[in-house]
């Protein structure tokens, strides 16, 4: 049975909680360095978009090898986006959940593309993004400050090698 006196008390016993949980999720962003808090930025833009254009592959890709890799893309980008997104909201990182600008237009110009030149272009994408892909992770994985950031980068840039290879044996099969 609740009282006059006991729905006030758990008001004011609500709103505390909240009110403490909130700066700590700020303060757990404020101690993050620069450089890591623009490795997850950046990481979840690149996530987004393989996740966007592997879709796109699967869908308008011609050879079976680009359809797979777009599926696997889908797939494997998809996962490790999950985990970015809950390592960030752990270290007080609010990430987005749409494409900037830069990202979009490479969406948006290989969805104008169709058969072997859409082919050839995503291929050539995939090679780009996940060698400047794998620098990024690399060097977060050596010199990022925080320490879970740093195991996400250096577990994820496994995934990130593994496709590059994939990526580079595809690309010289369409040449």
């Amino acid at each position: 049975m609740t009282t006059a006196v006991t729905r006030p008390l758990c008001l004011i016993y609500s709103c505390l909680i909240a009110l403490t949980l909130i700066p700590l999720s700020a303060r757990a962003a404020e101690s993050l360095s620069a450089q890591d808090k623009a490795f997850v930025m950046k990481a979840a833009q690149g996530g987004i978009t393989e996740v966007q254009l592997g879709q796109l592959a699967a869908d308008k890709g011609t050879s079976k090898n680009v359809k797979d890799f777009g599926e696997q893309m889908v797939t494997d980008h998809g996962n490790a986006n999950m985990q970015l997104k809950s390592l960030a909201i752990s270290k007080g990182i609010m990430i987005p959940e749409k494409l900037d600008s830069m990202h979009q237009a490479m969406v948006d110009n290989l969805t104008g593309l169709s058969a072997a030149a859409f082919d050839k272009s995503y291929v050539d994408a995939m090679v780009a993004a996940h060698t400047k892909d794998h620098a990024l992770f690399e060097k977060e994985a050596s010199s990022g400050q925080d320490a879970d950031i740093k195991a996400f980068a250096a577990k994820t840039d496994e995934m990130v090698k593994m496709h590059l290879s994939m990526i580079e044996t595809i690309q010289s099969k369409l040449k």
